[in-house]
């Protein structure tokens, strides 16, 4: 697959490309990434890539024109019999998810176009932009992290890039999981300040230690993210073995898991 970005700062992006294990996404070529400044294409001494707003304002807005002449460029660089969709990263685009980055994992890849200032030229956006994503209820400085956050979560679901193939199908969020959070994990020393591993842990029963983390996913998810248990409920993902575990859970119960109920800083 392949990802074109465009974005008036690249080299932000090189510690995702050269660093960690999904580098192995890019070095291989499983993800290529090719980048694409605006100012290469805009025209004047200046490169000029911004302008004041009309109806006035704070701030400045990205030309649409030396964007349309970038997306040209990537246009004929792709050659594809089907154009690549154009995705704009705004507060206005739909949350990105799980599902979603799965659905990208699988595609040819994309255009990613990263918007600075105020924001992009809105006939661009109306005319070329296919898709519009947002990381959250939140702004940032730019679509470099946006579009940083897509590419790693795509690269790592890449076969070969983690070490062990199904360790992303135990990740939160994953169908594998019926769409909850994953549950604590623990490794050496067996004692640390006191606090001792899960006893279920160390049993080496595999269908007790099986148990234990399924209803500790219940458990955070029944605690931070109700909403996602109540999905995976209306699609019939628990089982009664499940419910009656939840029914034993506390009311209003705040801890993350069982044996977190302190912490310290």
């Amino acid at each position: 697959m392949r990802f074109d970005i465009i974005t008036l700062f690249p080299e932000v992006f090189a510690p995702l490309l050269t660093s960690g294990i999904t580098r192995r996404a890019y070095e291989s070529g499983l993800v290529e990434v090719h980048f694409w400044n605006p100012r290469d294409h805009a025209e004047g001494n200046y490169r000029r890539v911004d302008d004041r707003s009309f109806g006035g304002g704070p701030g400045m807005v990205m030309l649409a024109e030396p964007l349309f002449r970038c997306l040209t460029a990537i246009r004929a660089a792709r050659q594809e019999t089907h154009p690549a969709p154009v995705v704009f990263f705004s507060p206005i685009g739909q949350t990105l998810n799980h599902g979603s980055v799965e659905q990208w994992s699988s595609s040819a890849g994309a255009v990613l176009l990263c918007g600075r200032y105020e924001g992009v030229d809105q006939r661009f956006i109306d005319e070329y932009v296919d898709q519009q994503i947002s990381l959250g209820d939140f702004v940032l400085s730019g679509g470099e992290i946006a579009a940083m956050a897509l590419l790693d979560a795509v690269a790592r679901l890449q076969p070969g890039v983690l070490g062990d193939e199904g360790s992303h199908q135990l990740d939160s969020f994953n169908p594998a999981l019926d769409g909850l959070l994953d549950s604590p994990h623990y490794t050496r020393p067996e004692v640390w300040q006191g606090h001792t591993v899960p006893p279920e842990l160390m049993s080496g029963h595999h269908a007790h230690i099986a148990r234990w983390r399924r209803e500790q996913s219940l458990r955070l998810t029944a605690q931070r993210r109700p909403e996602l248990l109540e999905s995976a409920r209306l699609s019939g993902k628990l089982s009664r073995q499940d419910e009656s575990f939840l029914k034993q859970l506390p009311h209003g119960s705040s801890e993350a898991s069982s044996g977190t109920a302190s912490k310290k800083l």
